[in-house]
């Protein structure tokens, strides 16, 4: 496969799961706030910053290492405004967690999980495509997997401990998933920086 048409190949998936993630985006953080869930709040804000994060990778596939490093930089960085906003949430929440309601957060938590999976498996063929830039995809899809199992596990023990501490806890483990994405996709940045550099 030549690398124009691999290029291709990847901006046509990466727009289908930019799509797919925004459409998300809209179902759960409205779910979040009729529920008022942490988890989900974080969830949501997730999605979107996902759906930015695939669209600039469309724009900067193709581009040279060094234009690519410094994309790379930028989604490192978009990768931590979920946990800047869950912080704010989880803050007002936390002297008085209020329990979502179980069915709704699980459920909802599922319709996240079958899009993460799906998205995760779309760029699971390109996950070493044009270095910190699909690493980031791939990424942010694998960590939003877990944290939507995590989401419906909080549901189902929600079900039996009336309390908002599960849905809270696991809107902070979200924070720390994007936290380590970042670093991740930051040293593979960094990476590419350098070797640009050196072959200058």
């Amino acid at each position: 496969m030549s690398s124009n048409t691999s290029n291709n190949a990847l901006r046509q998936i990466v727009l289908i799961v930019a799509f797919a993630n925004l459409v998300y985006f809209f179902v759960e953080f409205t779910v979040a706030r009729q529920i008022e869930s942490v988890s989900l709040y974080a969830d949501s804000i997730d999605f979107l910053e996902d759906a930015a994060v695939n669209l600039l990778i469309a724009i900067a596939i193709g581009w040279s290492l060094r234009k690519r490093s410094y994309i790379g930089f930028l989604l490192a960085g978009i990768l931590l405004i979920p946990t800047s906003a869950l912080l704010w949430t989880a803050w007002q929440k936390f002297n008085a967690p209020i329990a979502p309601e179980p069915w709704l957060l699980s459920i909802t938590g599922l319709g996240a999980l079958v899009v993460n999976l799906g998205c995760a498996f779309l760029l699971t063929k390109f996950r070493h495509h044009s270095g910190s830039l699909t690493r980031a995809a791939f990424l942010s899809a694998r960590n939003d997997a877990l944290a939507n199992i995590a989401i419906i596990i909080a549901g189902l023990i929600t079900l039996q401990w009336l309390s908002g501490w599960p849905d809270l806890i696991v809107g902070i483990g979200i924070a720390f998933l994007n936290i380590d994405a970042a670093k991740s996709v930051y040293k593979a940045a960094r990476s590419e920086h350098a070797l640009a550099r050196a072959q200058v």
